[in-house]
């Protein structure tokens, strides 16, 4: 039997209202991976705040190595050989990647003085070990969203752990990059340090986890051997009901033209690429990371400049280099940052979805707030948003509901084509039935939908069509029984000269 590192014995947490962890057991052995699933709200991330000091439980007790232990903050529990990767990241912008790797555990030289060398040089060895073509020097504010999560897992591996906790590491990187960090893992396995796992993506769990721990509503639900459950009855457990398919089934023939990109540049970031997008249609934009799928969008969208070729909306010629523009135009994009980039977490639900089309509900420069409230009463329903009422602020929504709002917000402010990118990125399962549903409601009402996405199986299941791209040029197009994770990855990785030209 493996050393027992971790025992969580009947811990409850309250907060406000709240019982987010009702009498937990959980344990974990030295070579183990773990599994922690279970939709939003399940409790997961509080209990690895409660493992890691960040949050002092209100009953029960923590055992670590053998004793009993009580952090005072999560200090205590990372020199004791607790890492945490959590799901927010936890970075210094304006700081470059080797600081971020090594804060507060950097090399030191005589008189104290930081090694920037020694710690530059360990940062690239670090980086290289997950195949990660990032500069060490580089600023991280600089870095793309799956850039910075390679960054994370990186800055958890630099010091020698005993526990190894990860929430949601995969989020927003590649099948590849996700491959070399499952590696990495069954390296540390070997080793004998023991891993907490936390994803949404059910696939890599049943992949690289031993046993598989499910919480509901803050209640431990069972913890099974991955060996002996399949993914049906997993899903089952976590969201309390059957799912008989997670994605619904594609539509049928598509209408006229409504997206066409012709030999489109982005900077010195996206060179030539065409393509087009029909009404009704799902298009899927696949590609590695590096593949500048984003900035693609981004061009479209007027927030980086097109410095060569064109795009039509609808047989018209855009001519926009500003998102104000672009909207007017007939585009929405939901970007892969929502914090950031989408919602306004400070506003409320209705602030976030009127927000493009406030002028809709004035009266002589006056909002008329109750026809303004009506409304997003009935956006709320009709995207089944949970929450009290639309004025609860989006910072305090589970991020399924955060995209809900999204949703909402831009079907309204698009006039025929919608961007897509990542829509699922952090969400659970259950979130991402609801919202596979939801973009194949809109596609079939006839919206147009350029959908991206780092999860083959979502664009597999998801998409019409699906157009792959390689370090900012087109690589090829796949459409019907083409589509495979297969024939994607092997577009993704061809060699320059075997291209697509335009």
């Amino acid at each position: 039997m493996a050393e027992t590192v971790l025992q969580v014995k009947s811990v409850t947490k309250h907060f406000p209202g709240v019982v987010a962890l009702n009498q937990v057991d959980f344990n974990n052995y030295a070579g183990e991976i773990h599994a922690l699933v279970g939709e939003n709200g399940a409790g997961k991330s509080t209990l690895i705040k409660v493992i890691a000091g960040a949050y002092q439980p209100d009953g029960g007790e923590i055992i670590f190595g053998g004793q009993k232990t009580v952090w005072d903050s999560p200090h205590q529990s990372r020199e004791a050989g607790i890492s945490v990767i959590y799901q927010e990241f936890n970075l210094f912008p304006d700081l470059t990647v080797a600081e971020n790797i090594f804060m507060g555990n950097e090399p030191l030289k005589a008189f104290r003085l930081i090694d920037y060398p020694k710690m530059i040089k360990e940062s690239d060895e670090l980086l290289s070990k997950f195949g990660i073509c990032i500069e060490p020097l580089k600023k991280v504010k600089d870095l793309s969203v799956a850039e910075q999560q390679m960054v994370e897992i990186a800055k958890g591996m630099c010091n020698q752990t005993k526990l190894f906790i990860l929430d949601e590491p995969t989020a927003g990187i590649s099948d590849q990059e996700a491959e070399t960090l499952f590696e990495r893992l069954a390296v540390l396995k070997a080793e004998g340090v023991s891993v907490i796992y936390i994803s949404h993506r059910l696939g890599e769990i049943f992949q690289i986890a031993d046993r598989v721990t499910v919480l509901k509503d803050g209640n431990l639900v069972d913890t099974f051997d991955t060996k002996a459950i399949d993914k049906n009855t997993l899903v089952s457990k976590m969201v309390g009901r059957d799912l008989e398919d997670i994605y619904p089934p594609k539509g049928g023939e598509a209408g006229g033209e409504a997206l066409s990109i012709k030999s489109l540049s982005v900077g010195h970031l996206v060179k030539d690429v065409s393509f087009s997008l029909r009404q009704g249609e799902i298009l899927g934009l696949a590609g590695l990371v590096g593949s500048r799928r984003t900035e693609l969008a981004h061009g479209l969208f007027g927030s980086l400049p097109i410095t060569a070729g064109s795009y039509k909306l609808g047989g018209r010629e855009v001519s926009a280099t500003n998102p104000q523009a672009s909207i007017r135009s007939g585009l929405g994009f939901l970007t892969e940052d929502r914090k950031n980039e989408g919602l306004v977490l400070g506003q409320s639900i209705e602030a976030n979805i009127t927000m493009p089309i406030l002028a809709q509900f004035a009266n002589n420069s006056l909002v008329d707030f109750k026809r303004e409230k009506n409304f997003c009463q009935q956006e709320m329903d009709k995207y089944a948003i949970v929450a009290k009422s639309g004025e609860v602020l989006v910072n305090n929504l589970s991020g399924g509901n955060q995209q809900k709002v999204l949703f909402s917000r831009w079907v309204q402010a698009c006039g025929g084509v919608l961007i897509l990118d990542e829509p699922t990125r952090g969400v659970d399962v259950g979130a991402k039935v609801e919202i596979y549903k939801i973009i194949r409601d809109l596609a079939e009402s006839g919206l147009a939908i350029l959908l991206i996405s780092s999860e083959l199986q979502e664009v597999v299941g998801m998409c019409d069509r699906v157009v792959v791209m390689k370090e900012g040029r087109l690589a090829g197009e796949l459409e019907n029984d083409q589509i495979s994770e297969e024939s994607i990855m092997h577009l993704a990785t061809l060699s320059r000269e075997n291209f697509v030209c335009d």
